[in-house]
């Protein structure tokens, strides 16, 4: 009885002790799979940790740059900012000169519209008195030939008129025996049918030009008349001379001569040299130069 209790005594014993390693067995799997685990989980853990820290550099690099873009903004900013405030100062500056330029431009503008009002209005005067003036010589004109018909008809007169310029052109023959200056009888007659009509001419001139034929003087002529300029010159005092005594101012006359020197006619021919030997009466206006 006693033998047969030790003998389940040790068997109790020995399933204890077999029991007893395989739960110490199981305990070290456990925490050999544990332990595997948690290894698996640190090495993720360190590849997580080098990218984050790989990240958090890159991050850190980014930041550093956009605060230094920042900074750059902040500086080329503050320099829109000067640049504008000179720039909105040199725009005033501008406005205010362009201000006046427009203001002074309006004064001119004003003035130059009064201004060629007033010259508008001095055109039209001036235009009114130059046709009265036309009007004037051309019926002027017209009077003359009306007087002088028969000694148009001759040939012994012509009259012209050529912008406000009259003329009455006189063959030397009607007025002058030949060699003389002095106003014959019958040229004294053919004068005085101008007389009235030079009376009523206002603002001209009445010029006397004295004209001959290139044939030279000879004989005892030249004692009195060395040239032909001394002989045309006489012949046209004497014309001025005879209008001014039948009551013409003589502040109007002018004695002009010629000479031989101003010829409307070839000098070759007698019929020439006769139309070359005249006396004109030109009426001019007052401001006209001496000499046409």
């Amino acid at each position: 009885m006693a033998k047969r209790i030790v003998i389940l005594m040790l068997l109790a014993f020995t399933s204890l002790s077999l029991s007893g390693c395989l739960v110490a067995e199981s305990t070290y799997l456990k925490k050999a799979e544990e332990a595997d685990t948690l290894g698996r989980e640190a090495a993720t853990l360190q590849e997580m940790h080098q990218k984050l820290s790989a990240e958090n550099g890159a991050l850190k690099a980014q930041l550093a740059k956009v605060r230094e873009e920042a900074a750059g903004l902040a500086k080329e900013k503050e320099k829109l900012g000067a640049d504008n405030k000179e720039l909105e100062q040199v725009l005033r500056a501008k406005t205010d000169t362009l201000s006046q330029s427009v203001a002074d431009l309006r004064q001119k503008v004003t003035d130059l519209e009064t201004e060629n009002t007033r010259l508008k209005a001095e055109i039209a005067e001036t235009r009114k008195a130059r046709e009265e003036k036309v009007r004037e010589v051309s019926k002027t004109y017209e009077d003359l030939l009306d007087r002088m018909k028969g000694e148009i008809a001759q040939g012994q007169v012509t009259i012209s008129e050529l912008k406000g310029k009259l003329t009455v052109n006189m063959v030397d023959a009607i007025l002058f025996d030949s060699g003389k200056a002095e106003v014959k009888q019958g040229g004294m007659e053919v004068l005085a049918k101008v007389v009235d009509i030079l009376k009523g001419v206002q603002d001209k001139m009445i010029r006397i030009e004295g004209h001959t034929d290139n044939v030279q003087i000879v004989g005892n002529l030249t004692k009195r008349f060395p040239t032909n300029w001394e002989l045309s010159a006489a012949r046209a005092i004497n014309v001025a001379r005879y209008l001014q005594g039948q009551g013409i101012d003589p502040t109007v006359l002018v004695a002009v001569a010629n000479g031989e020197y101003r010829p409307v006619a070839s000098n070759d021919t007698e019929e020439g040299r006769a139309k070359n030997r005249r006396i004109e009466i030109v009426l001019v206006p007052r401001d006209a130069p001496d000499r046409p």
